[in-house]
């Protein structure tokens, strides 16, 4: 089966084509088959006023992507932009990696695995920045 497959802890939320839906009180999981579904987790979803670091602002403008508040091509666009900029100031290997990973999901449209690659970066962010931001 192909798509994308959420684990979910209890109660946990998410936004799924506008809709917010809440776990029961189990773990669960649920496999989205549904290409080009808008899906975010709302636990990993920052808020405007936190997007104020260039990681975070990219990171922002994924899950804006996944919630279906941008198109696709338009915030694809921003992202692309976004990572190459990183990729001139972020240049150790795990950086690199992450980058080169968001690129490839970027370019085959895979937002949700390019949230998650970039949401990886916050923390070397946050130790180059010298402060606790992730």
């Amino acid at each position: 089966m192909t798509g994308l497959v959420l684990k979910l802890g209890p109660r946990e939320r998410i936004l799924i084509n506008g809709a917010v839906i809440e776990n029961g009180d189990r773990r669960s999981r649920l496999n989205i088959v549904t290409p080009n579904a808008h899906i975010l987790r709302l636990k990993d979803a920052i808020h405007p006023e936190e997007a104020d670091t260039p990681v975070r602002r990219v990171c922002y403008v994924t899950q804006l992507v996944l919630s279906g508040d941008v198109d696709a091509a338009e915030g694809g666009g921003q992202i692309a932009r976004g990572i190459a900029q990183l990729s001139k100031v972020l240049r150790d290997d795990d950086s690199s990696a992450r980058l080169r990973s968001a690129a490839k999901h970027l370019a085959s449209g895979q937002f949700y695995q390019v949230l998650k690659a970039l949401r990886g970066l916050l923390p070397i962010e946050a130790e180059l920045l010298g402060g606790d931001q992730a």
